[in-house]
């Protein structure tokens, strides 16, 4: 072999040597006994952070054995890695990958283990390199624990909302209540004696007044019949059954053969309907009007 080929050989050696040394990962190459072969700096690097001699020859040191002899709150992760080691010697697995904890007294810290068959003709060797996932490992667990305040929030809002409803259906269920009531009490004990008081012997003045405060009754109660339920507070039973038909598209002719009465008698019923229901503008129909309200 000339000069230039060995300068070339060195030079790659070299550089070999220098990449190796300078990756992140906590790189060493074991045998297939499991002794270890070579280690790169951050190996020994990360070895003397946590307590070993400066001086420690790593070299035939069985990397196996220290795993699967491991004690303590470790030794499940320890021989957990160490039987896929095996795995990856004897052929069974192109690769073995575990992540695991590896807390201090510093702080908590977690490394993602990878060990990989060296593909060559000769004695199996296995490269492998632990890479520090503490940072990563944090941000997880800070996303599960803001994706949990999110779940707890959106079940306290989820239950907030449930609550609101019932509250609505309940204000909904009293305002319909009050309405009722204010109706019931205006038939009992206001509308008769307005009544009493327009048959009665009245000035033309008087008869006015009581005029005007008939009719903005009627407005008052008008928005509160809406609803055929309310409007059967203040509606006779006749009234409520001529309704019905009324809204079943029924002629006055119609309505009086089904009730039995004549057609004057249901004319008189559709002119205090219209007159309960606000309805003071002749060109209003009624069915439309009752068909809304439904």
């Amino acid at each position: 072999m000339d000069s230039n080929c060995e300068d070339r050989f060195v030079f790659s050696d070299e550089l070999l040597r220098k990449t190796f040394n300078s990756l992140s990962a906590h790189i060493a190459i074991i045998d297939q006994d499991g002794f270890i072969l070579e280690t790169n700096a951050a190996w020994k690097s990360f070895s003397v952070s946590n307590g070993l001699p400066e001086n420690i020859d790593f070299l035939q040191m069985n990397y196996l054995n220290t795993c699967e002899t491991a004690v303590g709150d470790d030794v499940k992760d320890a021989k957990t890695v160490a039987s896929g080691i095996r795995k990856v010697i004897d052929g069974r697995i192109n690769q073995f990958v575990y992540d695991y904890p590896c807390h201090s007294p510093e702080g908590p810290k977690w490394f993602y283990m990878r060990a990989v068959l060296i593909a060559e003709n000769g004695p199996p060797r296995v490269i492998i390199s632990h890479e520090d996932i503490t940072k990563l490992k944090l941000a997880q667990e800070a996303l599960r624990e803001n994706q949990d305040i999110l779940e707890d929030k959106n079940q306290s809002l989820e239950e907030s909302n449930i609550a609101l409803k019932v509250l609505i259906r309940h204000r909904e269920s009293d305002k319909v209540e009050m309405e009722k009531k204010f109706l019931t009490n205006v038939k009992t004990f206001v509308l008769p004696y307005i009544q009493k008081l327009k048959q009665g012997q009245l000035s033309e003045k008087d008869r006015t007044l009581v005029g005007i405060v008939d009719d903005h009754l009627n407005d008052i109660i008008s928005p509160l019949m809406q609803a055929l339920s309310n409007a059967s507070v203040m509606l006779t039973p006749q009234e409520m059954q001529v309704s019905v038909l009324v809204k079943d598209g029924k002629t006055t002719s119609e309505i009086a053969d089904i009730l039995f009465v004549s057609e004057a008698t249901i004319s008189f019923h559709r002119k205090n309907l219209r007159d309960k229901l606000g309805l003071k503008n002749r060109q209003t129909n009624l069915r439309s009007f009752l068909l809304s309200m439904s």
